[in-house]
Order: C-alpha cells, then structure tokens, then sequence
C-alpha cells in the first residue's frame, strides 16, 4: 500500500515534468520556425534546446511508460500460460529490467555524467555543462528501476490483495 502510494506521488510528479517539458520543447519549436521562416534570422539556441529537451522527454517518459504498464512488448504467448507460471515470467522480466536499468542506466549513467563534468564540455549554443543534460539518463535509470521493484513486488503479492499495474494498450 505505501509502495503504491509513493508510485502514484512519483507518477504525478514525472507527469508534470513530461508535460512542462513538451510544452518548452513545443514552444521552443515554434520559436525556431518563426525566426527561420519569419524573421529570416534563425535563432542560434533553440535546435540545441529542442535536442536537449527532447533527450529528457523520451527517457522520463520510459520511465513512465514502464511504470505504467504500457511500454511495448510482446505478451502473447505470456498471456497463454497459467497464472502462476505468467507471474513468474513476469517477475523474471522485471527483474531483468530492473537489473539492466541499475547497471546500465544508473551506474554506467552516473560513471558518464561523472566523466563528461569533469571534462568541462559545454554545448556551443547554451552553454549548458553537458553533463547535465546526461543526468536524465541515471535519473531516468533510477526511476525504471524502482517501477521494476514496485511491479515485481505486486506480483509477489498473494493474489487476493495485490494491484497490479496492467498493460493498458499493448501493441
């Protein structure tokens, strides 16, 4: 139960940054094509900030997407096996995710931003350390790890009183 509560706070909270985000990176768009199209004089920092917003749009919203359900996977001969034979192959699958997600994204992430800090590269536009832009790789790691824990812990659950977080629109 306090699991999904912190789930639902955490789901909110990323929402809103994804939202926030779109809306900069659309506006920033907008900005671009008025000045190109319209001005004849493009602005200089707009690509770079869409890139930049759009780096952290698609790994938050993974995160999310995971949290959810609602990533892409095949889950059709899944679908088929007994119960208790698709939860453990569910929480195998999440396991693997979570596993890939810590080392991958959050440690090797971490070990990237560490390096690219310490390098000094700033992007020629902004200005912005690069290595702030990565962040939104172990943050991002770090939240697919923790939806992988919650939805491997609700399939452990005994199966009267566990809420599952369900595939809403598998492709």
């Amino acid at each position: 139960m306090v699991l999904l509560k912190i789930k639902n706070v955490l789901d909110k909270l990323l929402e809103t940054l994804i939202i926030v985000s779109v809306v900069i990176l659309t506006l920033d768009v907008l900005w671009q094509v008025f000045t190109r199209f319209v001005l004849k004089n493009p602005c200089t920092w707009s690509e770079e900030l869409a890139v930049f917003m759009i780096i952290w749009v698609a790994l938050l919203g993974s995160a999310v997407a995971l949290g959810r359900g609602s990533h892409l996977g095949v889950d059709y001969f899944v679908s088929k096996l007994p119960e208790k034979l698709r939860i453990k192959c569910e929480v195998i699958v999440f396991f693997i995710i979570a596993t890939f997600s810590l080392t991958v994204f959050v440690i090797g992430g971490t070990n990237l931003v560490i390096s690219i800090l310490k390098l000094g590269q700033v992007s020629p536009s902004l200005g912005v350390e690069v290595g702030y832009v990565y962040l939104a790789i172990p943050i991002s790691g770090f939240f697919m790890t923790l939806y992988s824990l919650i939805a491997m812990s609700e399939r452990l659950k005994p199966s009267g009183n566990t809420q599952r977080t369900e595939r809403k629109d598998a492709i």
